[in-house]
């Protein structure tokens, strides 16, 4: 799935932990394909919190 690469890409340039609001803005994808994306990583353990409603990558 394209939206899912282009979270991973987006959470890795950025170095720090974002929250989906961020990283729909930073990547330009529409919040409801980050929503759907990272519900996909979270699942598959990909993506971790490390603070409150602020992803990272595993």
């Amino acid at each position: 799935m394209e939206a899912k690469n282009t979270v991973i890409t987006t959470l890795k340039n950025a170095g720090e932990p974002l929250n989906a609001g961020k990283i729909a803005e930073l990547s330009g994808l529409d919040r409801k394909d980050v929503d759907k994306a990272m519900k996909q990583l979270k699942e598959e353990g990909t993506i971790i919190s490390p603070v409150r409603c602020k992803w990272t990558l595993a």
